[in-house]
């Protein structure tokens, strides 16, 4: 009889392969890191979204909501922090990303050195969100590993000099066949782990669109590897109303 624990996970991968049907295929041979990176990279941005993602960072007890709008390389989100909105616009490329926050309607650019500032007191950092890390050049491909009992093939990105940002080195783990990011892993100089990025599910939008639902951000003790806190990121299906603030 087969376990409904093994069921679930064969479904979410079921889901997982239209999510990356949005990209390209990985070639049947083993392709180099830089391909490998360039489509987790599209994988992540291609997705057409006008009506909303509402959701919630979720930490304990505090709940913060969160809104994105996805359109392609252009990303919008807005979260509430001391009781006022904070609204931001993300624009990525090939090789960059940039990074902007709408202050009373003028769009300014945002500091570099507060990328890596906590969103609302939870775990996920304005570096994390914008998977800043995923445009570092020169990645490696130190071989495959298994996540959630998938085979992923696992690169290493080493931070450039003088490049603002709290990780020196990150491991991605990305599906050998849809080509998706599964699992990142954030650590310091000294190899310690700082963050852990894990995909948990994914859920249809719309016609052959699919998108995150839910992911779960763990900081760790550099020193010991331990974990010291979670939090999880939970997008619900969007109602088509456009939020108040966004647009």
């Amino acid at each position: 009889m087969v376990e409904s624990g093994y069921l679930d996970v064969m479904q979410f991968f079921k889901k997982l392969l239209f999510f990356a049907a949005l990209t390209s295929p990985l070639a049947a041979q083993t392709p180099d890191a830089v391909t490998i990176l360039a489509g987790a990279r599209l994988a992540a941005t291609l997705t057409q979204l006008d009506k909303g993602l509402e959701g919630t960072l979720t930490k304990g007890s505090k709940k913060i909501p969160i809104t994105l709008f996805l359109k392609g390389k252009d990303i919008q989100f807005q979260f509430t922090e001391d009781e006022k909105p904070r609204i931001f616009h993300m624009r990525l490329a090939d090789e960059k990303f940039q990074l902007f926050e709408i202050i009373d309607g003028d769009t300014v650019d945002f500091p570099s050195e507060k990328l890596i500032e906590s969103i609302a007191g939870t775990d996920l950092t304005y570096e994390d969100l914008a998977l800043r890390f995923f445009y570092w050049p020169n990645p490696k491909l130190e071989g495959k590993g298994s996540v959630s009992g998938q085979e992923c093939y696992r690169l290493r990105l080493d931070k450039p000099k003088n490049t603002p940002g709290r990780y020196q080195g990150v491991y991605v783990w990305v599906h050998t066949k849809f080509g998706a990011f599964m699992r990142i892993k954030g650590h310091d100089a000294n190899g310690g782990l700082i963050k852990e990025f894990q995909v948990e599910d994914v859920m249809k939008v719309s016609d052959n669109v699919w998108v995150l639902e839910k992911m779960q951000v763990a900081t760790h003790d550099p020193k010991t590897n331990r974990r010291v806190s979670i939090t999880d990121l939970i997008f619900k299906k969007p109602s088509g109303k456009v939020p108040k603030g966004l647009r």
